[in-house]
């Protein structure tokens, strides 16, 4: 499998999730102490707004951190899940207009990863996460995201992927886009059976991805001159590190 990966963006947004963090702690820890020594009611509001913006730029590193900062990454994670397939596969991590592109012989795939852990369910159109334990709500409330709410965002990206072909690659027939949320904690377990999008844990993905494969090939003259369209209009080559 052949991957293709934008270093320098990586990088970037590594650096900001960490900037983020602390920047972030300093702000909640300035706005305790604040909070407890202030004298007069007036300035009550300072200790407010400093907890606040330090709550919203300590959630915007942990959203930063966790895609960028984690390791492994998201897209580490992914590149060994699908480890084994051949050169026919090739996968593009933050490189488009969305952040996990495979392309291949089971077509054209946008992979959403989600590191939550613990049970997580949907039933009756609602994602649900379960984790006992005080430790673990304050954890999931504080530095961890929740689960969302998988079946908006999955549109989202296709749509968004869609738009790119149209307006990158018009020379090129768009083709169609799949999705599968890909669920990487080893400790996950899931109850999606009722789910609209494949989802799975990272370990059945590339079994998953072969069995498409074999129930509808994509051509590979398709697959052939997607990647070329893609590759050719790739960030700078100083950002990319392609491995096979």
């Amino acid at each position: 499998m052949k991957i293709i990966r934008n270093d320098k963006l990586i990088r970037r947004n590594s650096r900001i999730g960490g900037i983020a963090t602390l920047v972030g702690l300093a702000l909640l820890v300035g706005g305790m102490i604040f909070t407890f020594t202030v004298r007069q009611p007036s300035q009550v509001g300072w200790s407010w707004l400093l907890l606040l913006a330090g709550f919203i730029i300590s959630q915007l590193g942990v959203y930063f951190g966790g895609r960028f900062g984690r390791s492994p990454r998201p897209d580490e994670q992914l590149d060994r899940a699908l480890k084994g397939l051949d050169e026919r596969y090739s996968i593009f991590h933050y490189t488009t207009a969305v952040s996990h592109l495979l392309v291949g012989p089971a077509g054209v795939w946008v992979f959403i990863p989600r590191h939550q852990g613990g049970k997580i369910t949907y039933a009756k159109g609602r994602w649900r996460q379960s984790r006992a334990g005080f430790i673990q709500a304050y954890l999931r409330f504080f530095a961890q995201e929740g689960i969302g709410r998988p079946d908006l965002d999955i549109p989202v990206e296709i749509q968004s992927l869609q738009k790119f072909f149209h307006k990158k690659h018009t020379d090129i027939e768009v083709p169609p886009i799949q999705a599968a949320l890909v669920f990487t904690n080893e400790k996950v377990e899931l109850e999606v059976a009722d789910a609209l999008t494949p989802s799975l844990p990272a370990k059945e993905l590339k079994e998953f991805i072969r069995k498409q494969a074999k129930d509808g090939a994509f051509p590979m003259t398709k697959v052939k001159e997607i990647v070329a369209a893609l590759e050719k209009n790739l960030p700078a080559a100083k950002s990319e590190s392609v491995e096979k």
